[in-house]
């Protein structure tokens, strides 16, 4: 939007990122790898009969964020740009097990879907210790509240992501944001 979205109205003064893979994802080619280039359409079609949006996980590869995103889409050099990562340590019985192990293998500390290493922007402010992708966008809070006793096999989790955003809001008030 920074970058593309013409005429502006508006003035952009900064981007913040929080875990987001600027240079793709070591688990989202692993994926392509695995289901093959010939059978992504079927795997998209059933994705989407259940709900599930497939329409960026191509661009989610290293190859593509690397080589044509950050081509295509530079920083503007009128807007600060700060960044966050995370890096966890996935339960026995967490969904992110098998990317973690993955990214790790290939990019090191992760959330369970983006590398520390991939996280880093702009200025890089910190990589959170302990909370998962999903515990980083709030879902593992609104889940809690949804199905009462999820904090399975003893990890329970100890971010605040609504904290955690507003630190980030008194970060930018600090840099005159």
């Amino acid at each position: 939007m920074i970058n593309k979205l013409r005429p502006l109205d508006f003035k952009v003064l900064s981007l913040t990122t929080v875990a987001t893979p600027h240079r793709g994802s070591a688990f989202a080619d692993y994926c392509l790898k695995f289901i093959g280039k010939q059978r992504i359409p079927r795997v998209y079609k059933a994705m989407e009969t259940i709900g599930m949006e497939t329409g960026a996980f191509t661009q989610l590869t290293t190859g593509y964020m690397i080589n044509e995103f950050n081509k295509k889409v530079p920083n503007d050099e009128s807007v600060r740009y700060f960044s966050y990562g995370a890096m966890t340590q996935p339960s026995l019985f967490s969904m992110f097990r098998t990317p973690h192990r993955i990214i790790l293998e290939n990019e090191g500390p992760n959330d369970g879907l983006v590398s520390v290493s991939s996280a880093q922007w702009g200025v890089y402010k910190g990589t959170l210790v302990g909370p998962s992708h999903i515990d980083i966008i709030n879902w593992g809070n609104r889940l809690k509240w949804i199905m009462p006793g999820l904090e399975a096999a003893g990890k329970r989790n100890q971010f605040n992501a609504i904290a955690f955003y507003l630190d980030i809001a008194d970060m930018l008030a600090g840099e005159g944001l």
